[in-house]
């Protein structure tokens, strides 16, 4: 056999041992990662972000503001509306105490739906929902843009943008 073709098989044989992952030694590589544990994971962080929203619109339409408040980032969430930015937590409280607290009717029933939810990273998402408020002055229906911040082990809201209108959606 020529010089080079006794080169050759090693290299190639070396070659196609490494893409079949067997080390030098001859051992069996290292079991493969499973590529299931970073969407398991990311369907379980999911699921706690929609527990935080459905406590929240639980919260709300008992009457219980500061309950719907515990899903925020205290306090120093940003909190985005008729093109002005609340005064953090506690701004975004007093407002929805001031604007919806005097009665049932002005707080309305509050429901979030058509909730997608992308993770960026391990301690934060990026929520899109459609919500309504249906009460009997000046119902509103809107759009939540929401950046979600896994804080001390919880999902908070770190930033919420509102684009609400009195017009219903029309139907798709």
């Amino acid at each position: 056999m020529p010089i080079a073709s006794r080169r050759t098989i090693p290299f190639a044989t070396v070659m196609l041992l490494g893409v079949l992952g067997v080390n030098a030694r001859g051992a069996d590589p290292a079991p493969p990662t499973s590529h299931c544990a970073p969407a398991v994971a990311s369907e379980a962080e999911k699921a706690a972000i929609l527990k935080v929203i459905s406590t929240m619109e639980s919260a709300w339409n008992s009457g219980d503001f500061r309950g719907y408040m515990r899903g925020f980032k205290n306090p120093d969430v940003i909190f985005v509306s008729g093109g002005r930015i609340q005064a953090g937590w506690q701004g975004t409280l007093d407002h929805y105490i001031r604007d919806y607290g005097s009665s049932p009717d002005a707080r309305g029933t509050l429901h979030f739906y058509d909730i997608q939810i992308e993770m960026l990273a391990p301690d934060a998402a990026q929520l899109i929902s459609h919500y309504q408020l249906m009460r009997p002055q000046h119902p509103q229906y809107g759009i939540n843009t929401r950046l979600m911040r896994k804080v001390n082990g919880e999902w908070v809201i770190a930033l919420n943008h509102v684009s609400s209108s009195e017009t219903p959606p029309t139907p798709h």
